[in-house]
């Protein structure tokens, strides 16, 4: 295996685009990315795409946007994680030696789509009979047993997305851009207790990409700028663990998940400069300051509390705005999270970046699926 460097990213700013399709939306992201690598469709020998809800041909309608050039495409669906999943496959693709130019694309167009892991057979479905599979009601619960267990507050839950809306106020990229108070947050309405509206993340649409290549590609394109290495990529599922069934675990894959990452990096948590995680709800942001030891089990109320997670702080996370601020296209949300681990690495973010920037962390997870985590470095 060789390493693996990331030469050109792009996103759109998320949002809602009913006039056009996954192809268009795509097809800017890719054209973005191509533009800042300094490269044409023509000189990309692989593309992945990830994309879950219009993952028939999502690649290949990308490419009829931008061109054609007859080269391998492979279509990933790996629920929220569907876009690392691209970005992971485009990194192999040149790791292995196959191709010296790969590209990720993510895309989705959710529009105003309803509560995601509703049941489609009521008539066989254990929802409100065995706990919930809910996504809002999931992570509810998951918050409410880290009150229970370490009596974190609703407040602290709270705060992660004052601190997410007011990064995403410096990301002109963010589906919302809106400061809120912590009052704000606390009095809109209930959705799934603890987490209130503005602490779930929104629907929407929008599409990112990524361009990877060998070392030697890389050396070539930078003309002595930055170089920015993928020192690690880490793909886990649930393992079986024996554990209340009606109370979802959403902790064990990104643990598994976060030590090969350190373990590849050769690197810890204490090393990494800024975080992009999965913050779908508020409550699941804090939960994954100790899935990711950021912080000790039990101690991510207080990690909040101390501010090390906000800009400034000791290991700021989510700068971009996270999902909950920034949106949450499904499939664009892996790559977009990678764009702005690279735009924080080339000191490239603007009001939001990150002093001295040398590795970031990018983490995505679909519930019952995967989790990824992508750390990259210069």
């Amino acid at each position: 295996m060789r390493d693996v460097y990331v030469v050109g990213v792009g996103m759109i700013k998320f949002g809602r685009y009913p006039e056009m399709d996954i192809g268009e939306l795509g097809g800017q992201a890719v054209h973005l990315a191509l533009k800042d690598a300094g490269l044409s469709i023509k000189d990309v020998q692989m593309v992945a795409s990830g994309n879950l809800y219009q993952t028939n041909m999502s690649g290949q309608r990308v490419l009829k946007e931008i061109g054609m050039t007859g080269v391998p495409v492979y279509n990933v669906a790996n629920a929220c994680a569907s876009g690392s999943t691209a970005f992971r496959e485009a990194y192999f693709a040149v790791a292995s030696g196959a191709y010296d130019i790969a590209l990720a694309v993510g895309t989705e167009q959710m529009g105003k789509m309803g509560l995601l892991g509703a049941p489609r057979d009521p008539s066989t479905s254990p929802e409100g009979v065995l706990g919930t599979g809910l996504m809002p009601g999931v992570f509810g619960m998951a918050g409410m047993e880290h009150m229970r267990k370490y009596g974190t507050t609703i407040e602290q839950f709270a705060k992660v997305s004052v601190k997410n809306h007011k990064h995403a106020i410096y990301n002109p990229l963010s589906q919302y851009q809106v400061e809120l108070s912590l009052e704000d947050v606390l009095n809109s309405r209930m959705v799934s207790y603890p987490n209130t509206l503005y602490m779930c993340c929104p629907t929407g649409d929008g599409a990112a990409a990524a361009i990877v290549v060998s070392p030697e590609k890389a050396r070539q394109l930078a003309g002595g700028g930055t170089l920015i290495k993928v020192a690690a990529s880490a793909l886990t599922t649930d393992p079986f663990t024996p554990r209340d069934l009606a109370l979802a675990d959403v902790n064990t894959m990104t643990r598994n998940c976060a030590r090969q990452a350190y373990e590849q990096a050769g690197l810890g948590p204490q090393d990494i400069n800024s975080v992009e995680l999965h913050d779908c709800f508020a409550t699941a942001e804090l939960l994954h300051y100790e899935n990711l030891e950021l912080c000790g089990e039990g101690e991510a109320g207080r990690l909040i509390d101390s501010g090390a997670t906000a800009l400034g702080g000791r290991v700021p996370v989510n700068t971009s705005g996270g999902l909950l601020s920034k949106g949450h296209p499904i499939g664009a949300t892996g790559v977009a999270n990678i764009c702005e681990i690279v735009w924080q690495l080339r000191g490239q973010a603007g009001q939001r970046q990150v002093p001295n920037h040398k590795a970031g962390l990018a983490h995505t997870i679909g519930l019952g699926s995967a989790c990824a985590i992508h750390i990259l470095t210069k």
